[in-house]
């Protein structure tokens, strides 16, 4: 047989949950064609001798709707092995849009996701009104990943009733004509391929004036006319932002929330999954929420959560913003460039003044913690390495621990103010819960706050090989055929015959996280924060190799990943 790529002498981890064994892959066009002793001759060889070999990593939680229009490498989840994402998530998406209502979707995406509007609206071509003109239009963005999505409950709500599907509170249900407009609407999504339907319930997402987001307040029997149209072709997966958060105890909030999550995923017969996260202040809710998942899986009925293996919070970086960015000396700093910000702090008399404009500043160092690149980068809120920490063991100030980072790292150091997802024994109970997939990694999202699309490295390096919570097996089950078989994706997330040939090559010991930078690469100069993995030798995409040893090799092999066909009458 002759084949396009051959890889050999890997340690095979299949992505079915399987023992990991000895082998080759051999690759022929886009497909795995032959697993096990390869035979034949290879236009291109990769020797994986010592490494391991893993199905490419399926990202269900991304925001990368608008950074594909001028980024198509899909930095940074392209250097941590991930090779499909699912867009279109938290109810907040570019179609269907109405040419007049464009400026006011990507508004919208810049409140909720941190996404610069003005990038958007000059980075995407927006020559789309429905939602399958929209995949039309991705299909001619080139891509460095495979991209599927979900059609917006906001999009859509806000297409069929305007303001009208806006307000501060509870109000008036859509009228039977606002109903028909938007079962129509999302009928034509899912007919043109989407994967299924997101909403957005959480307090936290807000339009630009104050008001929450379209379908904040949905009541239950829209959110099963809307449901049903996927259960009607018998396909598609309904993904929420739901509402935890609020004043007072979570529990009654878990309650209410879930009831719908099992009205829905009764009358439509389709998987529901919604996000999940530890707070302090929301005390076990994620417990509740995790059983009462596994009640209605006992009921036959499909209802997942998804979480990340990480805290889930701002990054602070010289480049970007620090803690103390509103004081005195540094409040002069603000906006400047990282080299300018360090010149400032290698200056006796300048360091003299950011320190004492600082030093009284001990509310809260307790919760935020240095994050420090020697020998890798560690994401796991140890106390004693928190900001106030660290000032009383060396008898100094949080300011003063900062700056000693910035020189010794030549002001790459980092702090991490972890918001959700804060300690470190729940993150272990929600990823061993067997209802629990992995998700939330918001790659594309919150680009000045937040980076978490590194999630699989860290997944791997952390939770497997130095905690060894999860075995490797299980770990890459997870990243790569568990969400792949949720979301619908046929051929991905599994090295076997027949399947799609999305791959990565990886140098186990070496594999690790890199510290977050702060750079300025989207339109318009808009900043954002990146990070980078070591330890993948290659990372293929339908069977071209798309990075290697952390380099893009600028192929995109990306497809349009579309739900398939209806069921009905099957």
């Amino acid at each position: 047989m002759d084949l396009d790529l051959a890889i050999r002498n890997g340690t095979i981890v299949d992505g079915t949950g399987a023992a990991p064994f000895q082998g080759d892959v051999g690759i022929k066009g886009d497909r795995i064609v032959t697993i096990g002793d390869v035979d034949g001759r290879a236009t291109r060889e990769i020797d994986a001798t010592d490494r391991i070999v893993t199905p490419g990593f399926v990202d269900m939680h991304t925001h990368f709707d608008a950074q594909v229009g001028w980024d198509p490498k899909l930095t940074s989840s392209c250097w941590h092995g991930v090779t499909s994402v699912v867009i279109g998530n938290c109810g907040v998406t570019f179609a269907p849009v109405k040419a007049e209502d464009r400026e006011y979707l990507a508004e919208m995406m810049e409140s909720v996701e941190d996404i610069p509007a003005r990038s958007i609206l000059s980075g995407l071509p927006w020559t789309w009104e429905t939602y399958g003109e929209y995949l039309d239009a991705l299909e001619l963005l080139p891509k460095g990943m495979n991209m599927g999505g979900f059609v917006g409950h906001c999009a859509v709500r806000y297409h069929a009733m305007g303001e009208r599907s806006l307000s501060l509170e509870p109000g008036d249900p859509p009228n039977a004509d606002d109903m028909a407009a938007m079962c129509a609407l999302v009928d034509e999504a899912m007919a043109a391929g989407a994967l299924g339907l997101s909403t957005s319930r959480t307090l936290r997402h807000h339009v630009p004036d104050g008001r929450y987001v379209p379908g904040t307040w949905a009541d239950t029997d829209e959110l099963v006319a809307l449901a049903e149209v996927l259960g009607a072709r018998g396909r598609g997966v309904i993904e929420c932002s739901p509402r935890f958060d609020g004043n007072g105890d979570a529990e009654p909030r878990v309650e209410s929330e879930l009831a719908w999550m099992r009205a829905v995923a009764s009358a439509s017969h389709r998987p529901v999954t919604f996000n999940l996260s530890q707070s302090r202040e929301q005390g076990h809710h994620y417990r509740l929420a995790m059983q009462m998942a596994a009640q209605a899986s006992d009921e036959g009925l499909c209802i997942r959560p998804q979480t990340t293996g990480k805290s889930i919070g701002v990054v602070f970086t010289l480049a970007g913003t620090t803690p103390f960015d509103r004081m005195g000396a540094w409040r002069e700093l603000r906006g400047k460039p990282a080299g300018e910000k360090l010149a400032a702090i290698r200056d006796p008399e300048q360091r003299a003044r950011l320190a004492l404009d600082a030093a009284n500043e001990w509310d809260g160092m307790d919760g935020l913690f240095l994050v420090l690149g020697d020998p890798s980068v560690r994401l796991d809120n140890d106390p004693a390495n928190s900001l106030a920490s660290l000032a009383r063991a060396r008898g100094t100030t949080p300011v003063e621990v900062w700056l000693d980072a910035c020189l010794k790292t030549g002001g790459r150091a980092a702090v991490q103010w972890p918001l959700l997802n804060q300690q470190v024994d729940a993150i272990e109970e929600m990823l061993t819960d067997p209802s629990v997939l992995i998700g939330l990694a918001d790659g594309g999202a919150h680009v000045g706050q937040i980076i978490d699309a590194s999630q699989p490295t860290y997944l791997l390096s952390y939770w497997v090989r130095e905690r060894k919570t999860l075995s490797i097996e299980t770990a890459v089950r997870k990243l790569t055929s568990e969400t792949a078989s949720f979301i619908g994706l046929d051929g991905r997330g599994v090295l076997a015959e027949g399947a799609f040939a999305d791959v990565n090559v990886i140098d186990w010991d070496e594999l690790a996280l890199e510290l977050p930078e702060y750079v300025h690469d989207f339109p318009h100069g808009a900043g954002r924060l990146i990070q980078r993995g070591r330890g993948y030798d290659a990372t293929i995409v339908n069977g071209r190799v798309a990075l290697e040893h952390g380099e893009h090799t600028e192929v995109y092999a990306g497809m349009v990943l579309r739900s398939g066909p209806d069921l009905r009458g099957t």
